[in-house]
């Protein structure tokens, strides 16, 4: 007996023919009337960078960035509205620079950077302007030890889930430490990391901050880079102990660089990049306008999904024109997923040292655990992302010493978070280790007892690593402790020794057993005994004037070591290994990363190895 289903039983389930149509919008206004059998579109929605702030002011915050998929109907109208970039800063730099404008498409909002401050603002305290990720704060210290405070601006406002940007970078200086600083700003936030702060980097070079980076995309089948923060801009006069300044880089995704003789410079176009802060002309001390944002974009894929049983009639239509979606599939894989590991802290206090920096988180299925699962169509290409190590501390101010965390590693569900950045200096908490994947280890300060930092935070099972060392207090040269290591706690700083960082673990999942997540050894101050760097990448401490601090191993997660009187060591980057069975295919871009198989007894397994983020593909 016929069915007026064509011969198929059962409900028909909702399905998306959009023929993978993607649809770029530049500028302005638009209306986009969605493909007929389009059910659902991926999306990137990216806002107008912030302009950066005039007169040595804060880098424009990056626009917000947004992307995921949203259920749309066939042969219907969405608007789509693409923001303008902020205007840079004014001189007189009395106010903030502009906010960039949203981005629109249907219901997703993205909303503007926020620009960056001027170094003419009032009051004592100059924080950039807020937005989808905020503008950079502006500062100094003047006329005997006046300090102007640069606070950055709060990123993803209004909130969304997941974040849309991240805060802007500031400007804080010790007046006891350095009596005169010319003005300078932090770095507008990127859609990927926060706002570099302005710091003093060896020897004695003054930088505004560095623009955060932004985040990548292949909605368009190649990686794009978007919303990046703008750098800040730098005044070229300089005082004792500074021997020159630099401004502050542009972050990746159009974000310009902060200038220091010159106007600001523009974000790029369509990336929703930051602008940089304004420089000053010598001679004449004329102040320069901040740099405008770069204007946004919004791109959107009409996907081709299906999923339930169709009518025969729509099944035959869709194959001929070659628009029927390749079935759903999965593939279970093993991994072995590390951050990037923390930075060392460092000290400006007599008698103390700087911790060991916290490694990378480490987590693995190799051998035994629970596999990953990875589901698509067809071919199915998930993004790696590999967290770089943190910075390690500097020694301008007690705010500064501190070890910065590293930065997370990423594959499908799994995510390993940074190790934590090392206690510095100072009787408070700047000494305490930060945690993280495995906690950051204390900085020592003498006759209070300073934490090491919480390992495995947030918490996984199995756990991603330890905490870090406490500090000596009883003896000069206090000992800082050591970072904490995928393996084993950071040990304890004691009476003239910074404590080694934790051991690593072993895995063999490429074929031979290496070891990673080592944390960083704790610095001392002049004379004492360093701690050695934790087996798996971890830095060594250093103790001044001889013994420099090591950085973390690349591509371990190691934590950088501490140090005293100079800044600190940073830690390792992060490592993602992914392995199929021998009957998969994987691909594993851009070129520095690597896919291997591997010889018996492991039976032809492939092995895909992310030094860098990029994109795996499996088949």
């Amino acid at each position: 007996m016929g069915s007026p289903n064509g011969g198929i039983v059962g409900v028909i389930n909702p399905t998306s023919f959009g023929k993978c149509t993607v649809t770029t919008v530049t500028s302005g206004s638009t209306t986009l009337t969605t493909q007929p059998g389009t059910r659902t579109a991926q999306y990137v929605v990216v806002a107008g960078g912030g302009g950066g702030g005039g007169a040595r002011g804060g880098g424009g915050g990056g626009g917000g960035f947004r992307c995921g998929c949203l259920s749309v109907c066939g042969n219907a109208p969405y608007p789509i509205v693409v923001g303008g970039g902020g205007a840079g800063g004014p001189v007189p730099s009395t106010t903030a620079a502009t906010q960039g404008t949203p981005s629109v498409f249907s219901t997703i909002t993205s909303a503007g950077g926020g620009g960056g401050i001027g170094t003419s603002a009032p009051g004592t305290t100059r924080t950039g302007g807020s937005g989808g990720s905020g503008g950079g704060g502006a500062g100094g210290v003047f006329c005997g030890g006046i300090q102007n405070l640069g606070v950055g601006g709060t990123g993803n406002t209004p909130p969304v889930s997941p974040p849309q940007g991240n805060i802007g970078g500031g400007v804080n200086f010790n007046p006891a430490t350095f009596p005169t600083i010319f003005s300078m700003g932090g770095g507008g936030g990127g859609a990927g990391a926060v706002g570099g702060d302005a710091t003093v980097t060896s020897p004695n070079i003054l930088n505004s901050g560095s623009g955060g980076a932004g985040k990548t995309t292949t909605i368009t089948g190649s990686p794009a880079t978007y919303g990046g923060g703008g750098g800040g801009g730098v005044d070229t006069r300089f005082c004792a102990p500074i021997t020159s300044t630099a401004a502050g880089s542009g972050g990746s995704g159009g974000g310009a660089a902060g200038a220091k003789t010159t106007a600001g410079n523009a974000g790029t176009v369509n990336t929703g990049g930051g602008g940089g802060g304004a420089g000053i002309v010598q001679p004449g001390n004329t102040d320069q306008i901040g740099g405008a944002g770069g204007s946004g974009i919004v791109i959107v894929k009409e996907l081709n999904k299906a999923s339930g049983v169709w009518n025969l009639k729509s099944q035959f239509s869709a194959i001929k024109q070659g628009t029927w979606p390749s079935p759903l599939i999965s593939f279970d894989v093993d991994y072995l997923v590390i951050a990037g590991g923390g930075g060392g802290g460092s000290s400006v206090v007599n008698s103390s040292g700087g911790g060991g920096g916290g490694a990378g988180g480490f987590r693995t299925s190799f051998p035994g655990g629970t596999q990953l699962t990875l589901t698509g169509y067809g071919t199915v290409s998930v993004p790696v992302t590999v967290g770089g190590g943190g910075a390690g501390g500097t020694t301008p101010s007690c705010a500064n010493s501190r070890g910065t965390s590293g930065s997370p590693s990423i594959v499908g569900s799994i995510t390993s978070t940074g190790g934590g950045g090392a206690g510095g200096s100072g009787n408070n908490p700047n000494s305490h280790g930060i945690p993280g994947g495995s906690g950051g280890g204390a900085g020592a300060q003498g006759g209070v007892s300073m934490p090491g930092g919480t390992g495995n935070s947030p918490p996984v099972s199995p756990p991603q690593g330890n905490n870090g060392g406490v500090a000596n207090v009883c003896a000069s040269n206090y000992g800082s402790g050591g970072g904490g290591g995928a393996g084993a706690v950071g040990n304890a700083g004691s009476p003239g020794a910074g404590g080694a960082g934790g051991a690593g673990l072993a895995n063999s999942i490429s074929g031979c057993s290496v070891t990673r997540g080592g944390g960083g050894g704790g610095g001392t101050y002049r004379g004492g005994t360093v701690g050695a760097g934790g087996a798996g990448g971890g830095g060594a401490g250093g103790s001044p004037p001889v013994v420099g601090a090591t950085p973390g191993t690349a591509n371990t997660g190691g934590g950088g070591g501490g140090m005293a009187e100079s800044p600190a060591a940073s830690g390792g980057s992060g490592i993602v290994i992914v392995r199929a069975p021998s009957a998969r295919t994987l691909g594993a871009s851009p070129g520095t990363n690597t896919v291997t198989t591997l010889p018996a007894p492991a039976g032809g397994c492939k092995v895909a190895t992310f030094t860098v983020s990029g994109d795996l593909t499996i088949s």
